[in-house]
């Protein structure tokens, strides 16, 4: 029995495929080729790009890792990355449209990152950011703030995705009352990360607390899933929330 299989294979009402198009743009994912975990040669970023098209998407925002530690990705990097992928894609008959930010982890060089506005943003100053998944860091508060006061909006990558928040429904509270844009990733409602991780996206939905959502793409597997994820009653759901941003950044 195959991965998708397994997957799918329960009792869940399967729908038609949603639509993906009137998303309009995708905010999360590794499409820039050898500089993190995703697309490993321009030829995958090439089949991954083409098959979001398929998908409807008319752009991407695409969000290399930039993380201390292990993916030393700087703006010039990612943006010499991000002319070649776009020629590449030009050369390939390709009309969707590539932009590229980052998705910064926090860490303590983020604080100086901010201080220094390096930070790469996308639409209207905003900033893809990810925390480690063992814990929620102990200047998580003071990142948001410094982001805000500088004139950056905070943005949560796939926040649906700490397991440590799973049982602090609150913390969740907190980060969207403060003013933090949650992003949610398509693929969690699967239950591809794990059945938890399903239930709380389900939640987020429901509590209409969602403003952007992302494939967080980085390989075909992805794709794939995502078209099966597409045919989830809370994947349809989910694109009928209200002040989605991902339509404005057309």
């Amino acid at each position: 029995m195959s991965f998708l299989s397994r997957l799918f294979g329960g009792k869940e009402e399967k729908l038609e495929a949603a639509d993906l198009s009137v998303l309009g743009t995708d905010v999360h994912s590794h499409f820039i080729p050898g500089i993190d975990d995703g697309a490993k040669t321009m030829e995958d970023s090439l089949a991954l790009l083409q098959e979001m098209q398929l998908l409807g998407y008319k752009k991407v925002i695409t969000t290399p890792h930039i993380m201390s530690d292990f993916y030393r990705n700087t703006p010039e990097i990612i943006l010499s990355g991000l002319d070649a992928v776009r020629k590449a894609a030009q050369q390939a008959g390709l009309h969707i449209q590539i932009e590229a930010a980052a998705e910064y982890y926090l860490d303590f060089d983020l604080e100086d990152k901010i201080k220094n506005k390096e930070l790469l943003t996308f639409g209207n100053s905003y900033v893809l950011f990810e925390m480690p998944f063992i814990g929620e860091p102990q200047n998580l508060s003071r990142v948001v703030f410094e982001m805000q006061m500088a004139g950056y909006k905070p943005v949560l990558a796939h926040v649906e995705r700490y397991t440590f928040w799973h049982n602090q429904w609150e913390k969740i509270e907190m980060m969207h009352d403060k003013g933090v844009i949650l992003q949610l990733n398509l693929n969690s409602l699967s239950g591809h990360y794990s059945p938890a991780t399903k239930k709380i996206a389900e939640k987020l939905i429901d509590q209409n607390m969602i403003s952007l959502l992302g494939t967080d793409c980085h390989n075909l597997n992805h794709i794939a899933l995502l078209k099966e994820s597409a045919k989830l009653p809370y994947l349809h759901k989910a694109l009928k929330i209200n002040n989605l941003l991902n339509q404005k950044l057309a």
